[in-house]
């Protein structure tokens, strides 16, 4: 007679990789606060110093995703605005000077509280499409350093910050055509031949 056959069983393994999602769901943005300082660690591609953050943080927010998206978009918002004005600014003090082409007391007296927030049209922008890390002049992180509480700023590291841009703009070696080892400053350096 014949037997019916039980039904195939599953394996073991492949229930354990059905039961596993492969989803990662994040419910939470935690964000930790740091004072700023003197960099030591970067280099910013012209002028004296550059910016860091204490070795420790000072305070720490946690957000929902909405709460933290808002929270970005208010900030871009903002940072975007002070950029206008400073185009702003920029434009007017090159109306005033002729495109730079004549001196101009007006001109040289203008600051940022001489543009109207009604000359700034920041909700016409699209926020998301605005490029928000952007280098920042010599005066003006010099500026923020003071802002933060950084009364002595250490001259030192804008002699060190231009030794390493120009080291930067050299690199490899002379060699031509074929590979002198012993005047070869990359072979010297322990690297491949550039």
């Amino acid at each position: 007679p014949a037997r019916a056959l039980p039904p195939a069983a599953t394996s073991i393994l492949k229930r354990q990789k059905q039961l596993r999602r492969k989803n990662v769901r994040f419910d939470q943005v935690t964000v930790y606060y740091f004072a700023r300082r003197q960099g030591f660690t970067s280099v910013p591609s012209q002028g004296g110093s550059s910016l860091g953050m204490a070795p420790r943080h000072n305070s720490v927010r946690r957000y929902t995703l909405c709460e933290f998206a808002q929270e970005q978009e208010v900030n871009h918002r903002e940072i975007l605005r002070e950029h206008l004005k400073e185009e702003k600014l920029h434009a007017k003090k090159m109306k005033l000077t002729r495109n730079g082409t004549v001196e101009s007391e007006e001109a040289d007296g203008l600051t940022l509280e001489d543009v109207s927030d009604d000359d700034i049209d920041v909700e016409n922008v699209e926020v998301d499409d605005y490029f928000f890390l952007q280098p920042l002049p010599t005066k003006r992180r010099r500026a923020l350093l003071r802002a933060s509480g950084v009364h002595r700023i250490d001259a030192e590291e804008k002699q060190e910050l231009r030794a390493i841009r120009l080291s930067r703009e050299e690199c490899g070696c002379d060699c031509r055509l074929y590979c002198d080892p012993e005047a070869c400053a990359c072979s010297q350096a322990g690297i491949k031949c550039q």
